[in-house]
C-alpha cells in the first residue's frame, strides 16, 4: 500500500505541475478575464483535468505494486503517460487555436475574436498590406475597432456573408483600426440595459441587480453587449471618458 501511495503521489504531482504550467501560461497570456468566460473552454479543461490529474494517477495507483517487475511497471506507466500526453496535446492545441486575440467593437456590439475566427484569406491580404493590427503567433489580446468598409458593395457583401454563417468583418484584419478611433461611434451605440437586445428579460433583471450592488446606475445609456461563445457580458462604459467601468455576467 505504501508503494502504491508513493507512486500515486509522484504521478499526481508531476501531472498537476505540467497541467498547471500549460494552463497558467495560456491563462495569463491570453485567457484572462473576460477571455476564459467568453471562449467557453470548460469542456476542454475538464477533459485535460480528468485524464491528466484524475485518471492517470488513479490508474498508476491501481497497477503499481512493489512485487511487479520493474520493467513491467515501467511499461505500464509509460502507456499511462502516453495517454495523458495525448490528452494534454489535444487540450493545449484546442486552447491555442482558440486563444482570444481581439475584443472588437463593430456596428452595435463588442465581440470576442479568437485565433480560429480569423479568415485565412483575409489574414494573408492584411499581411501583404502590412496592416499594423494584423495578428502574429505571439500577439496578446487587444481592443480594436472593426468598422464595415465605406464601399457599399463591399460592406453589403460582408454583411451577407455574416448573415449566412460566413466571415464577418471582425474576422478580417485588413479592416482593423485602433480602439480609440472607434470611440465616437461607440458612444452612439451605448444603451440602457433594457434597450440591449442581446439579453433576455431575466438576464436584464439580474444585470440591474448586479449593477446596483456595484454602485452603478441602471437607467443610464452606458451599456453594450460583449459577445463570445457563451451568453454575452454587459460592458458598462463611462459615457464621458469612454473607459470600461465593469464587465458584468448576466447568468
Amino acid at each position: 500500500m505504501k508503494f502504491r501511495l508513493k507512486a500515486f503521489g509522484l504521478h499526481l504531482l508531476g501531472s498537476a505541475a505540467a497541467l498547471t504550467l500549460i494552463l497558467g501560461a495560456l491563462y495569463f497570456g491570453w485567457y484572462h478575464w473576460p477571455g476564459w468566460y467568453l471562449s467557453d473552454v470548460s469542456h476542454v479543461i475538464l477533459v485535460m483535468i480528468g485524464v491528466d490529474v484524475v485518471l492517470g494517477p488513479a490508474v498508476t495507483a491501481i497497477i503499481a505494486s512493489a512485487k511487479k517487475p520493474r520493467r513491467e511497471l515501467a511499461r505500464d506507466i509509460a502507456i499511462i503517460v502516453m495517454v495523458q500526453l495525448a490528452a494534454l496535446v489535444y487540450g493545449s492545441t484546442a486552447l491555442w487555436g482558440g486563444r482570444p486575440l481581439y475584443y472588437a467593437f463593430s456596428v452595435n456590439c463588442l465581440s470576442l475574436v479568437q485565433a480560429y475566427d480569423i479568415d485565412a484569406a483575409a489574414l494573408e491580404l492584411a499581411r501583404t498590406q502590412h496592416v499594423p493590427l494584423v495578428p502574429h503567433w505571439y500577439s496578446l489580446p487587444r481592443w480594436i475597432w472593426a468598422p464595415l468598409p465605406e464601399d457599399p458593395t463591399q460592406s453589403d457583401k460582408i454583411v451577407s456573408s455574416a448573415i449566412n454563417g460566413g466571415a464577418d468583418v471582425t474576422a478580417m484584419p485588413q479592416y482593423y483600426r485602433p480602439w480609440v478611433d472607434g470611440l465616437p461611434e461607440l458612444r452612439g451605440q451605448l444603451k440602457t440595459v433594457d434597450e440591449i437586445r442581446f439579453f433576455t428579460s431575466d438576464e436584464k433583471k439580474t444585470l440591474k441587480e448586479r449593477m446596483r450592488a456595484a454602485g452603478l446606475p441602471t437607467d443610464q445609456p452606458d451599456g453594450i453587449a460583449l459577445t463570445g461563445r457563451t451568453r454575452p457580458l454587459l460592458a458598462v462604459i463611462d459615457p464621458a471618458t469612454l473607459k470600461i467601468r465593469a464587465l458584468i455576467e448576466a447568468r
